[in-house]
């Protein structure tokens, strides 16, 4: 049972289901005892009130009803399968397998790959709505989930019959898992300068170099790797698909991180690394076009989960302002911390609309589709990491504190202003675009 354009009469009957469990869950969960981490229960609280009443104004507004169903399933599984774990997941740098493989029953595995080898075929804005609401519930969770999905994009989008057949059915079911390497120690905004050579020998390539931050590095079972095959620049990069147990392939330590810490992040290292010729996603000298096909909908993606952290935020701190009290009145009876609440929702609104429009430019393949992608990126991250950052400072002291879930909202969204394209490189992607118009 799985969410797809093809297999409509299922995706109804899960969201049916969805609203029985849902029921089922949050009566159970309040019978747990007294000691369950205040985290995870008003995380829980909070996303399910989000999911029934929809209280961020135009989260579903200009959705169609199914893209509604999207979402309604979408903030369920948040809320029942993600929401009461994610401050475990964070503490115990736990990599929930079993939770996204729940995922990838929903058709959340391979969202918009094709459903003839599994996915979902959904769009562009379909992946945005239900990122966004994923993420309410854990946002490293989502973020890992939404790079496994832009590999098997790839993999999809650039691979041959075969590659297509042998890749992406377990992709998209998360019976194994993939992971996209194209930073270098040497190479991170400079992508196109990376140093992980490629050498033909037969009907192989022989790999040798490293990469580095890696998500779900060590832990996962396809990696897809932009290597050097020809000479400098990014002509000479090719994709090649490498399968976890190749002999040569090693990785690094687990790193040690501020957020995003339900996915693993290692190195990924090559040393003779012998892969197969037919692993060769496209022709030799297109892997740097293909990475960065692949990163205009990751930088979709990321904005959508921070749109989806931002969402959170927003209800807890407006919830806090509600019950806590100083100077003899509850803080929401404060016009300044009003404003704050009206600024933070008018941002989060308005964030939404951009990604919104660049998922729809880029699905429809419009010439202004990777500047809007850029921008969608840029501002959308910053702006969220701001209204999560206020929502903390609404929460004064507490909001430092382990046990209130604003915190681990900010740690996980900070990282997003760095990856899939530094924001400062996404300035000078817009930039760029503008002056050349000119």
């Amino acid at each position: 049972m799985f969410i797809s354009r093809d297999n409509i009469a299922p995706w109804q009957i899960a969201c049916g289901l969805w609203r029985i469990i849902s029921g089922f869950s949050l009566l159970l969960f309040q019978t747990q005892p007294q000691n369950v981490e205040y985290i995870t229960i008003r995380t829980f609280i909070i996303i399910k009130t989000a999911c029934k009443l929809n209280l961020i104004h135009s989260s579903s507004i200009g959705l169609t009803d199914e893209q509604k169903d999207f979402q309604k399933v979408a903030f369920d599984f948040a809320a029942n399968e993600m929401a009461p774990h994610m401050a475990e997941w964070d503490l115990k740098e736990i990599f929930p397998v079993e939770a996204m493989r729940k995922a990838a029953q929903l058709g959340f595995g391979g969202i918009y790959v094709n459903p003839d080898v599994g996915g979902s075929g959904l769009s562009r804005l379909d992946t945005s709505i239900i990122f966004e609401a994923l993420s309410t519930g854990c946002v490293s969770t989502t973020a890992y989930i939404s790079i496994h999905n832009m590999c098997a994009w790839m993999i999809d989008t650039f691979g041959n019959n075969e590659q297509r057949e042998k890749f992406c059915p377990d992709l998209c079911a998360m019976q194994k898992f993939a992971s996209y390497c194209l930073t270098e120690p040497g190479s991170g905004s400079d992508a196109a300068s990376l140093l992980t050579s490629a050498t033909l020998q037969g009907d192989h390539y022989i790999l040798n170099g490293s990469k580095a931050f890696i998500s779900g590095g060590g832990d996962t079972d396809v990696y897809v790797v932009m290597c050097r095959t020809g000479g400098k620049g990014p002509k000479g990069i090719s994709c090649l698909v490498v399968e976890k147990g190749t002999p040569g392939l090693s990785f690094g330590k687990k790193e040690k991180k501020v957020g995003w810490n339900s996915q693993p992040t290692r190195a990924v290292i090559f040393e003779d690394c012998a892969v197969p010729v037919i692993n060769r996603l496209g022709a030799e000298g297109e892997g740097f076009s293909i990475a960065m096909k692949g990163l205009n909908g990751g930088r979709i993606n990321i904005a959508s989960c921070s749109l989806g952290a931002a969402h959170a935020s927003v209800l807890l701190a407006r919830d806090h302002m509600c019950v806590r009290k100083q100077f003899g009145e509850t803080l929401s009876n404060s016009q300044f911390l009003q404003f704050k609440l009206a600024e933070m929702a008018t941002k989060l609104v308005a964030s939404r609309l951009l990604v919104r429009q660049a998922a729809v430019a880029l699905q429809e393949g419009r010439p202004e589709a990777v500047s809007l992608c850029s921008m969608a990126k840029l501002f959308v991250t910053d702006e969220c990491f701001s209204i999560c950052n206020q929502a903390l400072q609404i929460h004064g002291g507490y909001g430092y504190l382990k046990d209130y879930a604003v915190q681990q909202y900010v740690r996980d969204i900070r990282v997003h202003q760095i990856l899939e394209g530094t924001n400062e490189v996404m300035r000078m992607i817009i930039a760029r675009s503008l002056l050349t118009e000119s």
